[in-house]
């Protein structure tokens, strides 16, 4: 007996939740050298963080919406993420003394964000037919897997233990799910374009005001070049999903 188009979207949705465990093996295994490059996954998460918005997410959502209406809501989402950064930076930095970087949090709830809306798409590829929902989720999963193992360096290297780094990025992976079952249920395409720009107004606040100032910390020559290589490659890597997966 066949399964449900219900079953896969869960069963893809969980699958993608499971990656946020790729950045604890990677951890695993480079753990010796791993504070050497921990600034190199931050400046290839900034460049995934750009070419998400600028190539994935503001591209879908002019297929729908007006000029005007998108850059008020990606507006609106740089203000969002602006807000939050402020109340985390009170809560967690007092006084100057902060044990975690408030973006860490902003990059979880972007993460999240990002994959409530991987689940949405994966419900409507499968909605439209079941060969098209894992060609369309083969695509998420490969472009998702990178971006996890760079998002486990951001929160490492914002002071959050192994540990608690993969609870929070496997719990922001999990939206997804979430995603996946309204999308099959009760939200349509035409709503959830909505939330691209305001995701992609995130992405930018999180990329340009907190992770590039950080990269800029580095001093050296060759680990300037390495970042702005490592920058350059998280942008093509969303190029090349988009270019190739449509």
């Amino acid at each position: 007996m066949p399964l449900s188009i219900l079953t896969w979207i869960l069963i893809v949705t969980i699958i993608n939740g499971l990656l946020a465990f790729a950045g604890g093996i990677f951890y695993l295994i480079l753990r010796k050298n791993l504070n050497r490059i921990l600034i190199f996954f931050v400046a290839f998460t900034t460049g995934a963080l750009l070419g998400g918005a600028f190539f994935h997410f503001l591209p879908e959502a002019f297929t729908e919406l007006n000029l005007y209406l998108i850059i008020i809501l990606t507006i609106t989402g740089i203000f969002l993420f602006y807000i939050v950064e402020k109340i985390l930076h009170w809560h967690h930095c007092h006084d100057g003394k902060c044990k975690k970087h408030p973006f860490t949090f902003l990059i979880l709830y972007g993460d999240a964000i990002h994959n409530f809306i991987d689940g949405l798409i994966i419900a409507g590829s499968f909605l439209i037919s079941v060969p098209f929902g894992f060609f369309t989720s083969a695509l998420i999963l490969l472009h998702e897997l990178p971006q996890e193992i760079g998002d486990f360096g951001v929160l490492i290297y914002g002071g959050h233990s192994v540990s608690r780094a993969l609870i929070y990025n496997f719990l922001a992976q999990l939206t997804s799910i979430l995603g996946g079952i309204l999308g099959y249920f009760f939200i349509t395409e035409q709503q959830s374009i909505y939330l691209l720009p305001v995701a992609a107004g995130g992405f930018l606040y999180i990329a340009i005001a907190d992770l590039i100032p950080e990269i800029f910390k580095q001093k050296k020559p060759i680990t300037i070049v390495i970042n702005l290589m490592a920058i350059i490659f998280g942008i093509l890597i969303l190029i090349s999903a988009k270019l190739f997966g449509g």
